[in-house]
């Protein structure tokens, strides 16, 4: 099959542009200093991927400039050399960088280098990566999907052979990965060794900064780099674009500005962390960022004539949790908020897109306590049977909307309460009637605790079609267990049909269904 021009040029002219423009398309050979070298630390990176192009990042171990060289052949023999950027260590020596006029629908190769400030004749070995431009006709398209990442105490062990549910996906070859939240674990300290129920002891890779929950700036950037020490999620990295969202452990466990920190944190202001917290985010992930809202999180990212992925930030504009039983919308009750709602609706409106996918990083009827001990307040949306309230009064109101737009062909994709599940939502069946019936799809934990299942609220009459959970008397089960779960999509590209599949570490399909658009 021949290859796509680079954005509209022929490879030729592509190429002779970058020539003329000045800029070397041969390696800059290593001249001296080899064993001082800066390194590229934690792997390549790509994310927000769309038909021209896409953000890669990397990492180095000093002051550098980020040398980014990208090619439509895997071979680099015909490249183009990108202008340096800086790697500083204000953002704790990371660079991103946006590649833009690239083809739609083609392979994208890409190698990063470090050429060091201070001997600006030294560079790093190089690392590649690559990914795949959307498409701008209708071709197949699959991703992947989870979340809950290095929860529990459940770290890195190699005996175990690492977080192997990236190498599952990574199997599969998706287009991309919706990371839906919970992508570190600030709050849970990473030990050497935790003893298992059956006597086994589960030996984690540590390092200094996770023997305590995360405070400081540079402890929310360890527990990311922390995450990046496994093999099996570098190499799934350099491979497979992350389109991400964060949640609450991001921060601390169910963060809102009501938190009550635990007697394990000395900084007791948690806007302050949440400040540190957001921004070790935004700089250890290749997301497309704001120029409006500088730190936004909620965006569409748009996959080619069959999808459009809008990703919600649930975190950033909530309000205190607590009952979540307010009859009448307000602050109190704000979980996206009201601009972020108004975009999600003018969002919805203006895609073209057979399939909309709401990337929603909590899920909408499963009640998440606050205080799970005494099973007091709402973390999520949900809070019991009946009509909407609280948090609810946000859903009720998207879910209308769709209805009367009306928009087609809506599915909600989620993750945080570690475990597997299908929800048909049936208005037959609910409190709440004035929508169309849509589907759910829950997935998690990539590599932490297993718990579940929780209990459900009828509000918007959900109806369980699968669970895969451990159930009351086995909760916290170790990745070992192999109840590890990820989701996966594929879209036809000649009909339109999307089939999502719930599977297991080990690549098993648990359950599966086939769902047809329906046209305009």
């Amino acid at each position: 099959m021949p290859r796509k021009p680079l954005g509209g040029f022929s490879r030729r002219r592509f190429l002779s542009t970058a020539a003329a423009a000045g800029v070397s398309t041969i390696a800059i050979p290593y001249l001296s200093r080899a064993a001082d070298r800066p390194i590229v630390t934690h792997g390549v990176q790509s994310g927000d991927v769309g038909t021209d192009g896409g953000v890669v990042w990397a990492r180095a171990d000093r002051p550098s400039q980020m040398l980014v060289e990208v090619s439509t052949t895997e071979s680099f023999s015909k490249v183009r050399a990108l202008p340096p950027i800086a790697a500083l260590p204000e953002s704790d020596f990371t660079a991103k960088m946006l590649l833009e006029d690239l083809p739609g629908g083609q392979d994208i190769f890409y190698r990063i280098r470090f050429r060091d400030l201070a001997h600006t004749s030294v560079e790093s070995e190089p690392v590649v990566g690559r990914f795949r431009t959307a498409p701008s006709d209708r071709r197949d398209v699959s991703f992947v999907w989870g979340g809950d990442v290095g929860g529990q105490g459940w770290g890195i062990n190699p005996d175990d052979g690492g977080m192997l549910s990236y190498a599952a996906m990574r199997k599969n070859r998706p287009d991309f990965f919706i990371h839906s939240g919970d992508t570190i674990y600030a709050d849970n300290p990473i030990r050497s060794e935790v003893k298992l129920a059956d006597g086994k002891i589960w030996k984690n890779i540590t390092i200094p900064e996770k023997a305590k929950v995360a405070e400081t700036l540079d402890e929310y950037r360890a527990a990311h780099k922390y995450n990046l020490l496994d093999d099996n999620l570098r190499a799934f990295n350099a491979e497979v674009p992350i389109f991400v969202q964060w949640d609450d452990h991001e921060v601390t466990n169910n963060w809102s500005l009501s938190k009550d920190l635990p007697a394990a944190y000395k900084e007791r202001n948690i806007t302050l962390l949440a400040a540190r917290a957001a921004r070790a985010f935004h700089e250890m992930y290749p997301m497309r960022e704001s120029i409006v809202e500088p730190g936004r999180v909620y965006r569409t990212l748009s996959y080619g004539p069959h999808l459009d992925v809008f990703m919600l930030d649930e975190r950033s504009y909530r309000g205190p949790n607590g009952p979540n039983l307010q009859e009448i919308y307000g602050p109190d009750s704000y979980f996206i908020g009201p601009e972020q709602m108004r975009w999600l609706k003018r969002a919805l409106l203006n895609s073209r897109a057979t399939w909309k996918v709401i990337a929603s990083d909590m899920p909408l009827s499963l009640i998440v306590y606050d205080d799970a001990a005494n099973r007091k307040g709402s973390e999520a949306f949900a809070q019991g049977d009946g009509p909407p309230r609280g948090r609810e009064l946000e859903i009720a109101e998207i879910l209308r909307f769709i209805k009367t737009a009306p928009i087609q062909n809506t599915v909600w994709l989620t993750a945080d309460v570690h475990y597997a599940a299908a929800h048909f939502y049936n208005p037959d069946k609910a409190q709440f009637q004035d929508f169309e019936p849509f589907w759910e799809f829950v997935s998690g934990p990539l590599h932490a605790g297993t718990f579940g299942p929780n209990e459900l609220d009828n509000t918007f009459g959900p109806e369980v079609r699968f669970v895969k959970a451990p159930g009351p008397d086995k909760q916290n089960l170790p990745p070992s267990a192999g109840m590890q779960f990820f989701g996966h999509v594929k879209i036809e590209g000649a009909t339109g049909q999307m089939t999502v599949t719930l599977r297991d570490r080990a690549d098993v399909a648990l359950w599966s269904t086939t769902l047809d658009p329906k046209q305009a």
